[in-house]
């Protein structure tokens, strides 16, 4: 778990633990671990001038934490992954929504189909209640898909085992969840606090990206350029 001496000058991708509820569709909240991190966070360094924070191996520095901690407020960016099965509690809901409004910025990925979708929704309507905070869809011409790349649409990428299983299908409840919706929650300002990248595994193609050719050229350049995309304008909004 993240301490307060993790924290430099550089940037440091926060992911968050989080508890699974009864119901939800969905994994936990390790998928991708360690390897999207650290992937993600060398691409950041070499596609970027941003400075990445290296421990003493000069690996980049990746951190755990959990909505609870003091240390969540040191992170500019933190991601959910498999977030159809979150469950999060009063108090976790409390410290997140004074996070979102302080300027922090969450990124929830790799949820499919409509059950996932309407789990996520209920634990996210906790922390942000959609009177307040609507929950709106984005497109190419939102200034998100434009901080570094030029990116046209978000890309439905499915994970490595599930696409070399089905003989290359990316929608992986099927027609459940053939669209891909790039959703947003934002404050009173305009600025995106909450990403929700649905029926897509954005987090896969860092993970995965050495571990087929084909798998990579198909999935992982895109993938590159949605986080690069994402990373500057939640560092910069």
């Amino acid at each position: 778990m993240a301490t307060p001496a993790d924290f430099d000058s550089g940037f440091q991708f926060c992911r968050v633990m989080f508890g699974r509820g009864r119901g939800g569709d969905g994994g936990r909240w390790s998928v991708d671990f360690p390897r999207a991190d650290i992937n993600v966070s060398i691409r950041l360094a070499e596609l970027t001038k941003t400075l990445v924070s290296q421990d003493e191996y000069g690996d980049p520095k990746h951190l755990v934490v959990r909505l609870t901690d003091d240390e969540l407020f040191r992170c500019p960016f933190i991601m959910m992954t498999e977030v159809g099965a979150a469950y999060i509690d009063d108090a976790e809901a409390a410290r997140l929504r004074e996070y979102l409004l302080k300027g922090g910025f969450l990124w929830a990925d790799d949820f499919w189909g409509t059950y996932a979708w309407e789990s996520w929704a209920t634990e996210i309507g906790r922390v942000l209640p959609p009177s307040e905070y609507p929950i709106l869809d984005i497109d190419g011409s939102h200034p998100l898909f434009r901080t570094h790349f030029s990116v046209d649409r978000m890309p439905q990428i499915s994970s490595i085992n599930y696409w070399a299983g089905s003989g290359g299908r990316t929608s992986e409840r099927g027609s459940d969840s053939a669209v891909v919706h790039t959703r947003a929650i934002s404050d009173q300002d305009g600025r995106i606090m909450v990403l929700m990248t649905h029926n897509t595994d954005i987090g896969d193609s860092w993970e995965r990206e050495a571990d087929d050719p084909e798998y990579f050229l198909r999935f992982a350049i895109d993938g590159y350029a949605v986080a690069i995309n994402v990373l500057i304008y939640a560092m910069s909004h």
